[in-house]
């Protein structure tokens, strides 16, 4: 029951050493923070969407950048459009309820959203994400 108890816990107990060692140091902890790409149809959804997000507190910044070109496969099908990305810098903590909550607003039948965790940065930049988005 212990080595049970012991394998349940492990997750929760090296998150808390890891914010320790990062308050007593000062050191990022790589992965804390991430980046999620969101794809819109056009400006105006990219916009609303980008707002629910913030009103939510989901993000610390949700960049919005120009239309792109895509080119996938859809029900079998060779499809070409033009897309709007997001850019939502947040917790990575955060990125399940993101993708949750974006989902359940975003007109596409399977929104792209997906994340890749930051390795490095300004520390000034990743302490304000820090800041700006609440903990769980």
């Amino acid at each position: 029951q212990v080595l049970i108890l012991s394998l349940l816990l492990y997750p929760m107990l090296r998150s808390l050493a890891l914010q320790l060692h990062s308050a007593v140091t000062g050191s990022y902890i790589s992965g804390t923070h991430s980046i999620a790409f969101i794809n819109c149809l056009n400006e105006q959804i990219a916009k609303d969407i980008a707002r629910a997000i913030m009103d939510k507190k989901l993000a610390a910044c949700v960049s919005i950048l120009p239309k792109s070109s895509a080119l996938y496969f859809w029900k079998g099908q060779l499809e070409e459009a033009t897309e709007i990305l997001l850019l939502v810098k947040t917790r990575t903590s955060k990125i399940g309820e993101l993708s949750d909550y974006v989902r359940s607003i975003h007109p596409f039948e399977i929104p792209e959203i997906i994340s890749l965790p930051i390795d490095q940065g300004n520390p000034l930049y990743l302490q304000w994400i820090e800041e700006n988005v609440p903990r769980d």
